[in-house]
Order: structure tokens, then sequence, then C-alpha cells
């Protein structure tokens, strides 16, 4: 294989990758089916992508297909590869739990916006002020005055207390 497949097969694979750390997952599927095409799929590097081609798949709701290359990749070559392949099928084909609709939180698609248009409302709303560095703020001074220098006759207790421990141990040897 020359360098130029397996080049762009690295950038498809970074891309997607991004895209599912970002929560594209559509995207990631798209990028990541371009990376394992121009990849040896009996390679190291060739089933790490099927490994997260499988968990695109299962993102995006295309659990069939996640399961299908699952069982394709029990049989990899690659120990870790197929060892991986395993656990996610256990895990693609365990039951699903029915949880109460109350527990559940709706969160809203925001995968129909732009990317820039979701960074322009975030930044203009947010209004960002400079704090002070901690060694520019410098503490009011106290005024002596206004310090309670009453005592309070805590220190002589303590005094007392530790002169008894002193003398019972002194008394016990």
């Amino acid at each position: 294989m020359t360098s130029e497949p397996q080049a762009i097969a690295k950038t498809e694979y970074q891309a997607g990758q991004a895209a599912f750390e970002r929560g594209k997952y559509r995207e990631a599927v798209q990028h990541l089916e371009k990376a394992s095409a121009l990849i040896a799929r009996n390679t190291r590097v060739g089933g790490e992508i099927q490994i997260w081609l499988v968990t695109a798949y299962q993102a995006a709701g295309q659990q069939q297909e996640a399961v299908t290359l699952c069982e394709q990749l029990k049989r990899h070559p690659h120990p870790e590869t197929s060892k991986q392949a395993r656990r996610l099928l256990y895990i693609l084909q365990a039951p699903q739990l029915k949880r109460p609709q109350e527990w559940l939180t709706q969160i809203p698609d925001l995968g129909a916006l732009p990317d820039n248009e979701s960074q322009t409302r975030l930044g203009s709303s947010t209004v960002r002020k400079k704090r002070p560095s901690p060694t520019s703020v410098i503490p009011e001074p106290i005024d002596p005055s206004k310090v309670n220098t009453k005592d309070n006759r805590f220190i002589w207790v303590a005094l007392i207390a530790i002169a008894l421990t002193l003398a019972g141990l002194i008394w016990s040897i």
C-alpha cells in the first residue's frame, strides 16, 4: 500500500474520532467508513478503525450494522481487536432496561445548528470581565482598636490541662 492512501486513511480516521467526540455521530460514521475502506482491515490499525466504527454505528442508532461488524471483528487476527469486539458485542446484545419517562431528560438536538451559529450565539450572550490578578489585590489594613484583646481564659485552661496530664504521667512512672 502506498503512503498516500495511508495518509488519507489516517486523516479520515482522525476526523472520525474528532466528530465522534463532538457528538456528530453520522459524520463520524462517514469518516470512519472512508478510513476503513482505505486501509487493510486485518491490520492492527484497521481493527482499531473498525472498533471506532462500531461505536459510531451504535451512537448513530445503526444497531444492526454495529452488531454485524462486531461479529466480523470477533475473528480479527489481532487479539486485542477481537477481545474488544467480543466485549462490545456483549454490550450491544444486552437487553435494554425499561426506564420510566420521568427518569429521562430530553436533550434538544443541536445537530441542525451550524457550528459557527452555535458559537456566535454562545459568544454573544456571555460577557467576560477581566478578573484582577491575585497579586494586585491588597487586603485592607486592620484597625488595632477594633481587635478583641480581652482574655478569654482559654490559655489558662489549656495550660492546667497540660500540667495535669504531665503530672499524671510522671506519677504513673
